[in-house]
């Protein structure tokens, strides 16, 4: 076995698994609450399809179906708030990812306190951890794939937990918590990554 290899590492059974079902296993990160606004209109939509893309400038990338409200509020504003929700907010989170913000004012059916932004007109969430105000930064995908580049311009982030618990969707319903915390800090070596 490989230095630093343990038995659980090991060489696993497999069976097929169908190709759509594969966002199961590979979802990039926690579900975010994504905050938009344009003139007197806002919205507050659950998304879960979003990934890191560069450290500086803080870009991260987001697939907005273009059917959802929020998509003509981003694309018109080139703005919007990504807020990290914990497992407090679970039943919030399924509930605005169940309902049309075309429909209802979100912030008001869900009890969410808003809050202004420093950076953009999109509000924060004031319940949420932390809140990453963001500018559109790249829209050359967003036609053919809904995919999104904004920079995040402004971060606020909760003095605690340190490592809060949050969500992360598997599909059908189901959501993963964050699991326990697991150091390697003394082996890091950041010129190495890549």
């Amino acid at each position: 076995m490989p230095r630093g290899a343990t038995r659980a590492a090991r060489a696993r059974a497999k069976v097929d698994l169908p190709v759509w079902q594969v966002r199961r296993y590979l979802e990039p990160g926690p579900i975010v609450l994504v905050s938009s606004a344009l003139g007197a209109q806002r919205n507050l939509m659950t998304l879960g399809w979003h990934t890191v893309m560069e450290f500086t400038p803080s870009l991260v990338g987001c697939i907005i179906a273009g059917s959802n409200h929020s998509f003509g509020l981003i694309r018109a504003s080139g703005e919007c708030v990504i807020n990290l929700p914990t497992t407090a907010l679970t039943d919030v989170v399924v509930g605005i990812g169940n309902t049309s913000g075309a429909e209802v004012d979100k912030f008001a059916r869900f009890g969410l306190t808003v809050q202004p932004a420093q950076r953009v007109r999109a509000p924060l969430v004031a319940e949420c951890y932390a809140n990453f105000e963001c500018r559109l930064a790249d829209d050359a995908l967003v036609e053919r794939y809904n995919f999104f580049i904004f920079e995040v311009v402004k971060a606020h982030v909760a003095r605690s937990p340190r490592h809060p618990e949050t969500l992360h969707y598997t599909g059908d319903g189901v959501f993963m918590v964050s699991g326990r915390i697991i150091s390697r800090r003394s082996r890091f070596r950041p010129e190495m990554l890549g």
